[in-house]
């Protein structure tokens, strides 16, 4: 299937085969999509009261609708979610890491940012060579026994040894910065081996002047969903599959299940039969991650509107390290602060207001300056969010990717589905499309057979 072919018409005869597909997340919509088009009878149940899942644009803001999951097109060259946008004709905008600037009180010198990008590369190169050592290892037909991962921070904790103050703060901005508010989790977790086993599109990286809401509708477009429709149960037989939900009883020939990993972590749906030993090892052994975003308006921009990140090397470590300004791009006077892996939770404990006063408090410590307070705010919680428990999935110290190709393997009837389940593009937005489609193509090899 090509890469719009979800969204494009078609005139396949109804095969008489109901598929379900649970979640109208980008997975679900993608999944469900194709196995219409292909003639299928499929019904789409989703727990929320929206469309979108982890994709959710707010319109709190009539002249600036902002996205308050996914937010970018990561790599645009050959990606799909690009020829998708093309096809809907979603206005997107392209965002700079090279219009950076570097605060800590104040904007920091062109000395100490050089020490910062020798800091990164070292970082880097420390990770590299254990990735070797470990590859190398499992290479090696005479050793014996599990070669042991460490964590990130545990490798470049060897590799650097006991650090200055000054010098630690600056590694634990990179380690935040470049791994934590990547993959939403603390560098005490991250595989050092696994991380970063994925793979990536080349070009630019793009925001939609709309949020990804334009996406969500157009995929959605013409498909059957059901919302506020929580799934318990997924009971498999001879004759299908049955689903008890909270607005009854739905059964098919198939099931694609697309609810995030941390809802399957927490075991709220029940499966009969159980799942297979290598299924829950793998839900066992993946993780959520969590990046929150605190959304600040403001009267006008005080900060320097060429820039689209300014980054802070705070005390605090993480804490609203990185700032998105939303002004070249938009117009606007706004500034979405990031809070990544530990930070990200601690934080969500706070109320709204006493949120604010803490991003306030760090703006004016890195631009070393009063700011004014804000005209209105948006913040996320998807920690506490009931749906998703998260933002999205990481590898932690002991998973690999083998445990996301065990999560998508299909049992019986059943498909599992979304960003965790993609081996080479967890994570991302095209991860989650490109698992729903190839979960649709397993779905129909089952029934075909």
């Amino acid at each position: 299937m090509n890469s719009s072919a979800a969204i494009e018409a078609d005139d396949a005869e109804p095969s008489g085969l109901q598929v379900l597909v649970v979640g109208a997340g980008i997975a679900g919509l993608a999944a469900a999509a194709q196995l219409t088009q292909q003639g299928y009878q499929v019904q789409v149940l989703e727990a929320r009261s929206r469309v979108g899942g982890r994709l959710w644009t707010s319109q709190q803001w009539p002249d600036l609708p902002v996205d308050m999951g996914a937010s970018w097109i990561h790599g645009i060259e050959g990606n799909p979610i690009t020829a998708l946008a093309d096809a809907a004709g979603a206005t997107r905008l392209t965002t700079y890491y090279e219009k950076s600037g570097f605060y800590a009180k104040g904007e920091i010198t062109a000395a100490q940012e050089a020490d910062i990008a020798a800091l990164r590369k070292q970082v880097k190169q420390a990770i590299a060579a254990f990735q070797r050592q470990q590859e190398a290892a499992e290479d090696d037909e005479t050793a014996t026994g599990k070669v042991a991962d460490l964590s990130v921070r545990q490798v470049i904790e060897l590799a650097f040894g006991p650090l200055p103050a000054s010098k630690q703060r600056q590694l634990d901005f990179v380690l935040s910065a470049e791994y934590e508010q990547e993959y939403g989790a603390d560098s005490e977790l991250l595989s050092a081996r696994w991380f970063d086993a994925a793979e990536e599109f080349d070009g630019d990286d793009q925001l939609f002047a709309k949020g990804y809401q334009t996406l969500v509708d157009f995929i959605a477009k013409g498909l059957s969903i059901k919302t506020n429709c929580l799934v318990q149960q997924v009971r498999q037989t001879a004759d299908g599959v049955t689903l008890h939900t909270s607005q009854g009883e739905f059964s098919a020939d198939a099931v694609i299940v697309t609810v995030p990993l941390g809802v399957l972590k927490t075991g709220s749906i029940a499966f009969d039969p159980p799942l297979p030993k290598a299924c829950r090892d793998a839900i066992a052994a993946l993780d959520m991650g969590l990046l929150n975003k605190c959304y600040l308006r403001f009267e006008q921009a005080f900060w320097d509107p060429k820039q689209d990140w300014l980054e802070f090397l705070g005390e605090t470590r993480g804490e609203f390290s990185e700032w998105l300004s939303l002004t070249r791009v938009t117009g606007k006077p706004v500034l979405l602060g990031f809070n990544a892996a530990r930070s990200a939770h601690q934080l969500e404990a706070l109320s709204d207001s006493a949120m604010v006063e803490r991003a306030l408090a760090n703006l004016s410590t890195m631009l070393a300056r009063p700011v004014p307070k804000p005209t209105s705010y948006q913040i996320t919680r998807w920690a506490k969010d009931p749906l998703a428990f998260g933002s999205y999935s990481y590898t932690p110290k002991g998973a690999t990717p083998a445990h996301r190709d065990d999560l998508a393997a299909p049992i019986g009837a059943l498909v599992f589905a979304g960003e965790a389940c993609s081996r080479d593009y967890f994570g991302t937005v095209h991860g989650a499309y490109l698992s729903g489609v190839a979960a649709a193509s397993k779905v129909q090899n089952i029934l075909e057979e």
